[in-house]
């Protein structure tokens, strides 16, 4: 059987946290920030998880993450 190949794009942009769930970082913030105010800019430095409805997707494409 041969190896599956990973998606490039998702091996760049997800990962995995230590109870399995997937994390990404938000978008959003690299353009018009002017138009931001600190505090939405700020809060899109954070990471979040990745949606339920997501997350099988998502590990599909990374198999040797997931």
């Amino acid at each position: 059987m041969p190896k599956q190949k990973s998606h490039s794009g998702s091996k760049k942009r997800f990962w995995l946290t230590a109870s399995g769930k997937i994390q990404r970082p938000h978008s959003g913030k690299n353009h018009k920030a002017e138009t931001k105010n600190r505090k939405r800019k700020r809060n899109l430095r954070q990471n979040t998880l990745v949606s339920t409805t997501q997350e099988s997707t998502v590990k599909s494409m990374i198999p040797y993450k997931a």
